[in-house]
Formats: structure tokens, C-alpha cells, sequence
């Protein structure tokens, strides 16, 4: 039953309309046709990612106070755990706004895997409504390069440093001031662990894609790089508000 539903409301429209972009398309490109897909999806969740990324910046940027807090608490876990709501609440912050949003995609994440994984398999014409065109075979190639049903290390490897730049973005850089405070043993392992998150999740990406169908690496490729620009627009105006902020502090001091 929960099959049945996943493939009505998920997989099937989104089946489709890659369908009908692939058969509308001057050239019929069926790269082109993913990639359109995968903007419209990103641009329809756009607000919802939006919130994502502002709740994970704040999140990261307030690291080094939740630090302090577990330190100077680390014997007494429930003044910790007090201490830490409290800086949630002072911030105006929800610890789970970051990740609500990206709960509600997962389905959709899955549903477009399995539309990329199954799609150009013959038998999945059955999946086409009534008022779709049905294509009587689907040319997989892409840019006349890429055969989108076969692995494909480029786009793999592409995929991987979109992720690492993605992540290196979302990443907060310690200050020389923070790196010498912080230098107890939680703010240690949450460095490490940073930085293997940073190495280790586009190794991961391009290991995952190496032996997939390359329409997903493109589609990887293609959301991360909406992601990124996501970003950029995102945390544009609080880095100016933050470098203004230095300037007049500076002056201020000079004068």
C-alpha cells in the first residue's frame, strides 16, 4: 500500500513530466531533460532549502559558544543541557530547523533516484498518463558525450567537488583568536570531525556514483551546483553585514 502510494504521488508525476520535457525538447536530450527537472524541483522547494541552509549556518556559527558551554558544564550534563536550550532561545534558533526541510525532500530524493535508476527501462512506459506522448525509445545520451545509462567517472568525480565545495561553504572558519581558546579536547573533535566531513563526503559522493547510472551523477552534479549559488545568495548579505561591522569596529578604534 505504501508502494502504491509513493509511485501515485512521487514517482509517476515526476516520471512524467522528465517525459514530457524529453519530448518537447528541440534535439530530445534527455540530459537536458533531467536537468530542467531537477531546476524545477529546486526552485519549487527553494524556500524550504532556504530555511535549511540560514538554521545550518547559525547552527555552525554558534558552535564554538555551545563549547564553552559543554565545557565549563561537562560534569553536570543536566546544567549543560539547560545552558545550551538557553543559548538556543537567547539566538532565537530551533536545533531542528535545519532539518525538518530536509526531511520533507527525502521522498522526493528517492522518488527522482528511482525515476533516474528506472527510467530509461522499457517497461516503465506503462507509467506514462494517458495525455503523455510515449516515446517509442529514449536516446540516453547527453551533449552527444555521456551516455546517461552508464556509469560515468567524469560526472562522478565533477559531482564529488561540487559536494566538497557545497560542504566547504557551510563549514564556519575559526578565527586565530577562537583557535587558541578553543583548544580543549570537545572543540578538538569537533574540529576533526569538520574536516573529515569535508574530505570524506565527496569521497564518499564519487565512490556512491562510480557505478551508478550517470543520469544521477548528473543529477547530483546539477542540484549541488543550484545549492551552492543557494548558498552564495544566502549568506552573501550576512557576510557584508559582518565585514561592515569589522570596518566601523576598526574605526572606531583607530580614531
Amino acid at each position: 500500500m505504501l508502494g502504491d502510494i509513493y509511485n501515485l504521488i512521487l514517482y509517476q508525476p515526476l516520471f512524467n513530466i522528465l517525459i514530457l520535457f524529453y519530448q518537447y525538447l528541440p534535439g530530445k536530450d534527455f540530459g537536458v531533460a533531467i536537468i530542467l527537472l531537477t531546476v524545477s524541483i529546486r526552485l519549487i522547494t527553494y524556500p524550504l532549502m532556504a530555511k535549511s541552509i540560514k538554521s545550518q549556518k547559525i547552527l555552525s556559527e554558534l558552535q564554538p559558544k555551545i563549547q564553552e558551554v559543554q565545557q565549563k558544564f561537562k560534569n553536570d550534563k543536566q546544567a549543560q543541557a539547560r545552558e545550551v536550550m538557553a543559548l538556543y532561545k537567547k539566538e532565537k534558533i530551533n536545533p531542528f530547523g535545519g532539518f525538518l526541510p530536509l526531511l520533507i525532500q527525502l521522498p522526493i530524493l528517492f522518488a527522482l533516484y528511482g525515476v533516474f535508476w528506472k527510467g530509461l527501462q522499457p517497461g516503465q512506459m506503462s507509467q506514462l498518463y494517458s495525455f503523455v506522448p510515449h516515446p517509442l525509445a529514449i536516446d540516453p545520451t547527453f551533449l552527444v558525450i555521456f551516455n546517461l545509462a552508464q556509469p560515468s567517472i567524469i560526472l562522478a568525480v565533477l559531482a564529488g567537488i561540487c559536494q566538497f565545495i557545497q560542504t566547504k561553504m557551510m563549514t564556519p572558519s575559526l578565527r586565530s583568536g577562537q583557535a587558541i581558546k578553543n583548544k580543549d579536547q570537545m572543540s578538538q573533535f569537533s574540529n576533526i570531525m569538520q574536516k573529515q566531513m569535508l574530505y570524506l563526503f565527496p569521497l564518499f559522493t564519487v565512490f556512491i556514483l562510480w557505478k551508478m547510472p550517470s543520469a544521477i551523477g548528473l543529477y547530483w552534479v546539477v542540484t549541488s551546483l543550484f545549492s551552492i549559488g543557494q548558498q552564495y545568495l544566502i549568506m552573501k548579505p550576512l557576510t557584508k553585514i559582518k565585514f561592515g561591522s569589522g570596518q566601523e569596529q576598526h574605526g572606531t578604534a583607530k580614531y
